[in-house]
């Protein structure tokens, strides 16, 4: 099953997901030269088989989170062999998202961030007589990828990330790591810490955990922007995962999807019996307590970032689609709501699974789809 993981990321990181002959016969056309598992393969054409493309055509442009990007290029893929509509979704970061949104250059947008009250009302402007609005789509870990030789189980608790990300730690073989890994041959080795370069939602979750877990040690008011001294930057969850992969002693964070040969993730003690690794069933188990917390059609959402329950993951982000509730363009409206309406769906949902991400649980998700056949 791992290998078959690591080749259905492969094909993703192409833009290109294997179809069935199924799909085929239901399809508009495919170009795909992939491979994947006959379970990928099954959930892609059960989920193209039941899209409803009602009016959709043209383009979409689309930008944000590249956290969700794995899932938005498999949607995507679906959506647009089973309806001819294509979506070009840049994944340039949350930042970047919703700048492009509230200056109208794009149909919707990703963020791994709510919007901030500043930024629904520059959306006002966009959107004729509504404002954007946050659905949740896409749930999942933040896993803490590693590259120290000899090390295949790391555990790390909220103080030692903060300590290691403030440049508090800088040896692989400090005490408060050897104390976490008594039985681990840990290296006198350079910690070489990754962070984002660009404006990120991932980082605002990052260190929404640590500011919750570890007020003591993390000083800063957090945001998707870096601000600890130190480390090294990258582009992208995909440019620090890269950086993490080719580096010896580097430690990054990025989106479970991303972790693959030459990278293992951190396990977080987090004060249960046993640590906790990443993974979408205990990034689901976490998610599972978020709380609405948005108002009118904004679905916004409140992790749990100090979750000490079994078998919880406390690093999770939730990825939103960034949208006008009313005065969308008409010319891209009908594209949309068909796109947002599949993803949104219970086959939708269904490949999020498959992909190493967590789908939205049943009580949010029915939520957003009632507030997505109302866009106007």
């Amino acid at each position: 099953m791992k290998l078959q993981r690591k080749n259905r990321l492969r094909a993703l990181s192409l833009g290109a997901v294997a179809v069935s002959g199924a799909l085929a016969l239901t399809a508009c056309g495919s170009d795909d030269n992939g491979a994947s598992s006959s379970n990928s393969a099954s959930a892609t054409a059960s989920s193209s088989s039941s899209i409803k493309c009602d009016n959709a055509k043209g383009q979409l442009l689309a930008d944000g989170s590249s956290a969700q990007k794995n899932a938005i290029d498999a949607w995507v893929k679906n959506f647009s062999q089973a309806c001819g509509v294509q979506i070009n979704y840049k994944g340039s970061g949350s930042g970047a998202g919703v700048t492009a949104f509230t200056q109208g250059q794009v149909a919707f947008a990703g963020s791994d961030s709510a919007l901030k009250p500043e930024e629904v009302t520059a959306s006002k402007k966009v959107c004729s007589g509504g404002q954007g609005i946050d659905l949740p789509m896409v749930g999942g870990p933040i896993a803490l990828g590693y590259n120290v030789p000899g090390v295949d189980n790391l555990v790390l608790d909220a103080p030692t990330i903060a300590k290691i990300y403030d440049s508090k730690i800088t040896k692989w073989n400090d005490a408060a790591i050897k104390k976490l890994n008594p039985s681990a041959k840990l290296p006198d080795l350079k910690i070489q810490a990754f962070h984002r370069s660009d404006e990120s939602g991932t980082t605002d979750n990052f260190t929404k955990y640590l500011i919750a877990a570890t007020p003591s040690n993390w000083k800063y008011s957090g945001g998707k922007a870096w601000q600890a001294k130190g480390g090294q930057s990258a582009p992208q969850s995909a440019g620090v995962a890269q950086q993490v992969k080719q580096t010896s002693g580097a430690i990054g964070y990025f989106e479970l999807s991303y972790v693959s040969d030459g990278i293992k993730a951190v396990s977080i003690d987090t004060g249960a019996k046993k640590p906790v690794a990443p993974s979408t069933e205990s990034a689901t188990a976490d998610i599972a307590a978020a709380k609405v917390v948005g108002t009118g059609k904004d679905l916004a959402l409140q992790l749990d970032y100090k979750t000490k329950a079994e078998g919880a993951y406390p690093m999770t982000l939730v990825t939103y689609e960034i949208v006008c509730d009313k005065g969308n363009k008409a010319d891209t409206l009908p594209a949309t709501k068909a796109f947002l309406r599949y993803i949104a769906s219970e086959d939708g949902q269904k490949v999020l699974s498959t992909i190493d991400y967590a789908p939205v649980p049943a009580d949010i998700i029915t939520k957003v789809r009632t507030t997505i056949e109302g866009l106007s």
